[in-house]
């Protein structure tokens, strides 16, 4: 009899338990609904040149070039007013900087250091033809075999680094220094571009210097690139200058140097270089703007919708959108489209539960929705609801960085002490912080209450 009655308190225990992880599962797994998150969440969308008119498109970065000469004035002397100028002045309008150095640039005469000239660093000045139809253009492009030139932009870029990795006030860098425009060729003039062991040089500074803000590169190159140093096994990502114009894949042989397909030639590695690296660029300046109409009239446009999902690209430049008044319909599609863009973070299930102990449990299940992951490092954070503002964080070792689309989601439990569960009934919010000081936050693909605190997300409220 005695056995009986243990097995029984022991099925009814069973049973309990049972119907009490039931009551959790019904409660956390209470689906919430996506709701687009919108097209200035930081670190990805549309990017204009720095200082735009305000109100055109939203955004929440900026991009300018800065010239060499400007940065190094002697072999081991650096200015970093001009771009600390840049800097200060993007975020001033809550927005991070993408920004690119260079040394040729076609009509401009300054970007090569003055110090290397005087040493005896040989340049060769030749009209650009590449800049049809607009007018033909002088380009100062320097001996980049030079042994005083490569040691000094390996000097350049440790600096930077030293200085800059992890800025919160920088998004992106793409590589530059080489190359017309910094985009590592001078054609039609090949002859003059950096060698091959030239690349491997500053690739190599740049890996060293910079562990935390992500560098990119403008061409994939595998072991059988022509031009291009191997770049497909290390941790660069990629930006394509003529996206939706020579981006998809035609199978036409003449398209081979397109951006699928140059990823295709570099190999496995490169074409799933989105899940590690992030991927950049800028619109084709023929396509600025007219890309988000209905139908985009120039012949060579690609379906940008198919370019989003196959290069997984999370930012690009597209000046057209800022420089002139867009249509209400032209808006519209743009932001649909941008909104696909990049990372898009939708909380699926989230609550509180108050358990027995008077102690409580948070949890949050999330998901990427997007087309990439999150590639900096930035704090997930929780906190109690305290008089309409978010008090007494809670800690957390919660992240989103490198939360793929096609990953199952990610499930976030924490206990809470019950002294933050007193006095009724308590909320808890959640946000992922911009470490820039007033940076726009990052918005979850969720519905937010009216009374939810700046830049937090509203969990719903405590179960008991």
């Amino acid at each position: 009899m005695t056995r009986k009655i243990a097995v029984l308190k022991t099925c009814v225990r069973l049973l309990c338990l049972m119907s009490a992880l039931d009551l959790l599962t019904s409660f956390v797994q209470a689906q919430l609904p996506y709701v687009a998150a919108p097209a200035d969440n930081p670190l990805k969308g549309l990017v204009p040149y720095a200082d735009p008119h305000p109100d055109r498109f939203p955004h929440s970065m900026e991009f300018s070039y800065v010239a060499l000469s400007e940065l190094m004035t002697g072999p081991d002397e650096f200015n970093w007013e001009p771009l600390e100028e840049l800097l200060n002045d993007v975020a001033s309008r809550r927005c991070q900087t993408v920004f690119r150095v260079w040394m040729e640039y076609p009509g401009h005469d300054e970007g090569i250091p003055k110090f290397l000239e005087d040493s005896g660093v040989r340049v060769t000045e030749w009209l650009n033809t590449n800049t049809d139809p607009l007018p033909q253009q002088k380009v100062r492009t320097p001996d980049y075999s030079d042994p005083r030139l490569r040691a000094a932009l390996a000097r350049f870029i440790t600096a930077l680094g030293s200085r800059y990795d992890g800025d919160p006030r920088i998004g992106y860098i793409t590589a530059g220094l080489l190359g017309t425009w910094g985009e590592w060729h001078t054609y039609p003039r090949e002859e003059l571009m950096a060698g091959k062991d030239v690349q491997t040089e500053i690739m190599d500074a740049y890996e060293q210097a910079f562990e935390k803000t992500p560098v990119l590169l403008r061409y994939p190159a595998g072991h059988d690139a022509w031009a291009h140093a191997p770049n497909h096994k290390r941790r660069f990502g990629y930006h394509d200058d003529s996206f939706a114009w020579a981006t998809l894949d035609t199978s036409r042989k003449q398209d081979d140097w397109f951006f699928i397909p140059s990823l295709k030639a570099a190999g496995s590695e490169a074409v799933n270089k989105w899940k590690t690296s992030p991927i950049g660029g800028e619109i084709r300046p023929e396509l600025w703007g007219q890309i988000f109409d209905d139908k985009p009239r120039h012949k060579q446009a690609q379906d940008f919708g198919k370019c989003v999902r196959q290069t997984h690209v999370t930012w690009l430049m597209d000046t057209g959108m800022f420089d002139e008044k867009q249509s209400a319909v032209r808006i519209e599609n743009a932001t649909r489209q941008i909104q696909q863009m990049g990372y898009e973070f939708h909380i699926m299930k989230a609550g509180v539960e108050s358990n027995q102990d008077g102690n409580g449990t948070v949890t949050i299940m999330i998901r990427n929705a997007g087309v990439a992951p999150f590639y900096h490092d930035w704090k997930v954070e929780l906190a109690a609801i305290v008089d309409g503002s978010a008090s007494g964080l809670v800690p957390v070792d919660w992240s989103v960085r490198g939360l793929l689309p096609d990953d199952e989601p990610r499930v976030w439990m924490t206990k809470v002490p019950a002294s933050m569960l007193a006095g009724g009934e308590v909320r808890f919010a959640i946000r992922i912080a911009n470490p820039l000081k007033n940076g726009r936050p990052v918005r979850f693909a969720n519905q937010y209450s009216d009374d939810s605190p700046d830049d937090w997300w509203t969990i719903p409220g405590i179960q008991r």
